[in-house]
């Protein structure tokens, strides 16, 4: 799921036409690059089902990316390019929002019921972008009762930028 995760956020990287390298990590969350996955527990029934329990050894990923110093000719026709995308590419999108005077760009995307997010916001006041992609809940093999926290919390990503290919 992780490399599921990454890829969604992959090509939307390709798409906007963003040229850096992104390292592992983060090391000011809001400031600087960043390039890190999570993991998050899955709920048997959603989050606003009755029970609100875990489900043993389940979890969901997602993949988290930002690049400062993100001008807006470059974000701005990028954003428009991402958006024509999901439209295109049979996702749904749940909200897409052009800034000016002073308001950020955003886009929130979804496809398989919700299942499979992603979202994307440009800060024109900081020249801030940020990226995230979220993947269903999947089973860790390696999961056994009594382990604690969602699986794939110790995962890393690897470099993330341009063309890069598995």
């Amino acid at each position: 799921m992780a490399n599921r995760a990454l890829q969604r956020s992959q090509k939307a990287y390709e798409v906007m036409g963003f040229k850096r390298t992104i390292e592992p990590g983060v090391e000011d969350i809001g400031v600087s690059t960043e390039n890190t996955f999570g993991s998050s527990f899955c709920y048997d029934g959603g989050l606003l089902g009755l029970e609100d329990t875990t489900v043993d050894g389940a979890y969901s990923m997602s993949h988290n990316w930002a690049l400062d110093h993100v001008p807006a000719s470059q974000a701005v026709p990028g954003l428009r390019r991402l958006h024509q995308f999901f439209k295109d590419n049979g996702w749904k999108v749940t909200s897409y929002r052009e800034g000016g005077q002073g308001r950020d760009w955003e886009l929130f995307v979804q496809r398989a019921g919700g299942d499979e997010r992603m979202s994307f916001t440009w800060y024109p006041d900081r020249e801030y972008f940020t990226g995230g992609a979220s993947v269903p809940c999947a089973y860790d093999p390696e999961w056994k009762n009594g382990d604690v926290g969602p699986a794939g919390d110790d995962q890393r990503p690897p470099a993330f930028g341009p063309a890069q290919r598995d």
